[in-house]
């Protein structure tokens, strides 16, 4: 009983023949992994009447997505798929093994790693999304301990983005094309994410009545925005198509079906075009000016232009309860406070708003 868990004697009987048939393997040397894991497999089997429930971490990871797709929306899943994709990537050959080999070196190493290449945010959050997935695996008893779970967290550097000024904005519009030059004006006049603006289409654009609708991704809080005359002036010079649900920016739109992190990388090109930011060669960073130095000085982004629109708004003396209702705010608490906001009062404030394209920018204080 105490060595197989059993007090019926056949059943340990059989369950012992394995435990020697192991051990003489063992001695004479010929005991591989995977040996031993026929050896397990069978002994649960005798003692359970069925088999032992197996995975490769490759095959579970897999089945464990497609469980994902049923509860995440679709900016969570990417997420979730690009933790998953780089933990595989990382572990090599050995994803395609039973998921008890994956050891909490090969997760501390997959953790130092990707803190070479990403933020210390980016990183814990990758770890915390594949330690729900080792949880899981334990639940359903496929492993016996989340070894993610002794993985530990890095230190995360607080944010300094800051809005861009009125010189800055005319310099990366420079270097814009012309669908760049789009999502940045519609970044400093709808002060909306980069995955939102690139995923808008004719339909959300409303040029009669002067506004923009959308339903922002990450917090689902619908928007109807005031068209600025400069916005307005972009989307008429651009051939409308004949099906509104015909995406504003086309290569935007496809790269941000995939990963808007793509889309992030060049905007960071052209804010190195226009010497507002060193280019993305961290190979000729030197020694101690890498990645996480320039992080901790507050690295500019397309997420600056949410501060830009915020900046110009109270700059041109817009009350803090309009220019929050313009932008929109991830609390549920405050945006229910500004859900009744008058159009009106959000158009004369955009009416505010400076032309950030043109060479002399006249000021517009408050009224």
């Amino acid at each position: 009983m105490r060595s197989t868990g059993t007090s019926k004697r056949r059943k340990a009987q059989e369950i012992c023949n394995e435990y020697e048939r192991t051990a003489r393997e063992g001695r004479e040397g010929r005991l591989t992994e995977a040996r031993a894991r026929d050896t397990i497999s069978t002994i649960y089997q005798i003692a359970h009447t069925e088999e032992l429930p197996q995975s490769t971490t490759k095959d579970f990871i897999a089945s464990w997505l497609k469980t994902k797709e049923l509860t995440l929306a679709d900016s969570s899943l990417t997420e979730y798929q690009a933790a998953a994709a780089s933990l595989l990537a990382h572990l090599g050959v050995k994803a395609q093994k039973h998921m008890d080999v994956i050891t909490v070196r090969d997760l501390s190493s997959f953790r130092d790693s990707l803190a070479e290449r990403v933020s210390g945010a980016t990183v814990n959050k990758t770890v915390k999304i594949l330690r729900g997935a080792w949880h899981k695996a334990m639940k359903d008893g496929i492993i016996r301990d989340n070894v993610f779970a002794r993985i530990d967290l890095v230190k995360e550097h607080a944010s300094k983005r800051r809005a861009f000024t009125l010189d800055e904005l005319l310099s990366i519009l420079a270097k814009c094309d012309v669908e760049w030059k789009g999502m940045v004006l519609c970044g400093v006049y709808l002060g909306q994410r980069l995955g939102d603006i690139a995923r808008l289409t004719w339909r959300n654009v409303d040029v009669e009545q002067k506004e923009v609708c959308l339903v922002t991704q990450k917090t689902g809080k619908a928007m109807k925005i005031p068209l600025h005359t400069v916005l307005q002036d972009y989307f008429l010079s651009l051939s409308a198509p004949d099906d509104l649900d015909t995406p504003i920016f086309p290569r935007a739109a496809a790269t941000a079906s995939v990963r808007v992190g793509t889309l992030s990388n060049q905007f960071a090109d052209i804010l190195a075009a226009a010497k507002l930011q060193k280019v993305r060669d961290h190979q000729k960073a030197e020694a101690g000016q890498g990645r996480d130095v320039e992080r901790k000085v507050g690295r500019l982004s397309f997420h600056c232009l949410r501060h830009t629109a915020t900046s110009l708004l109270k700059n041109a003396g817009v009350s803090d309860v309009i220019a929050r209702e313009i932008i929109g705010h991830d609390s549920p608490e405050i945006s229910r406070v500004y859900t009744h906001m008058e159009k009106p009062a959000m158009k004369d404030a955009m009416d505010r708003l400076p032309d950030v394209t043109a060479k002399k920018i006249e000021k517009k204080g408050a009224k």
